[in-house]
């Protein structure tokens, strides 16, 4: 088994992320495994190496080590465009030239409300899927940046019906045609989310991805691309969320449960297991 923990470095760690690490790591550890740390940073706007170095401390300070070496996502853009390179191979994937805004309010007339999830964008009315190679050519060749996004119903016609097992939840079929044409590769780096998650979990062997159930709508789109690129399909966990004495879910905005600050506070490694874990 080889399990993973894969924060983005966009602040400190907290609870919620204390107990996906702990619960991966001691999977591993209890099946005599492997759990692995991978650093999600492919958002140069928002992932800062601070945080990266934040990230390994308070892991190292919970008492978790991991294989090395640790999978940081921005020095690995090549085997994402490769990826990418297949998709297009494939034809199922095509140039949007349509901003955000114009995407959300495209959404917003057709009744799409946004997903909760900031992982998974409005549902997109397909304005550039209807293109011509021709007049997508052409706006290409004015070096008009594009997202490149995931025909779906090409996409579909390749995959078949596609499921995953969700450890809790049983066997769960997966709809990404709920998501529609979601975006593959952004204008300012060759991949997304959904793309660079995907092809790293395949090259670094993962058969169990722990997160929080939040994440849970990105598995329908993931499972797609899984098919797409031959990619094996891992177990899933997707936990309840943690939530704080008000009932709201922890943040990395929230300073008072971070892990530094309960580290600070004078929490011990072992306080925060049985916070998290019980």
């Amino acid at each position: 088994m080889i399990t993973r923990f894969a924060p983005s470095p966009t602040g400190h760690l907290h609870l919620g992320h204390a107990y996906s690490a702990l619960f991966a790591y001691e999977t591993a550890i209890k099946e005599g495994g492997q759990f692995i740390l991978r650093i999600e940073d492919i958002d140069p706007t928002r992932c800062k190496p601070e945080f990266a170095l934040s990230i390994v401390e308070d892991l190292k300070w919970l008492g978790l080590t991991w294989h090395e070496p640790v999978r940081v996502q921005s020095k690995h853009m090549h085997q994402y465009a490769a990826a990418l390179f297949t998709l297009r191979d494939k034809g199922v994937l095509y140039p949007c030239f349509c901003t955000r805004k114009e995407v959300s309010v495209e959404a917003a007339r057709a009744g799409h409300a946004p997903h909760a999830d900031e992982q998974m964008e409005p549902v997109y009315a397909g304005t550039c899927r209807h293109l011509s190679d021709s007049e997508a050519q052409e706006k290409l060749a004015q070096h008009k940046v594009a997202n490149w996004r995931l025909n779906l119903d090409k996409a579909l016609k390749l995959s078949g019906e596609l499921s995953w097992v969700d450890c809790g939840r049983g066997l769960i079929r997966a709809r990404p045609e709920l998501f529609g044409d979601v975006v593959i590769a952004r204008k300012d780096v060759p991949t997304s989310y959904h793309l660079s998650v995907t092809v790293d979990d395949a090259l670094q062997g993962v058969t169990l991805v722990t997160r929080g159930e939040d994440l849970l709508p990105t598995t329908h789109v993931h499972r797609i691309l899984q098919a797409l690129l031959d990619y094996p399909t891992p177990e899933y966990h997707h936990h309840a969320l943690l939530l704080d004495a008000a009932g709201k879910r922890y943040a990395k905005r929230d300073q008072s449960v971070t892990l530094r600050a309960l580290r600070e506070s004078g929490k011990t490694p072992e306080d925060i297991r049985v916070m998290v874990l019980g």
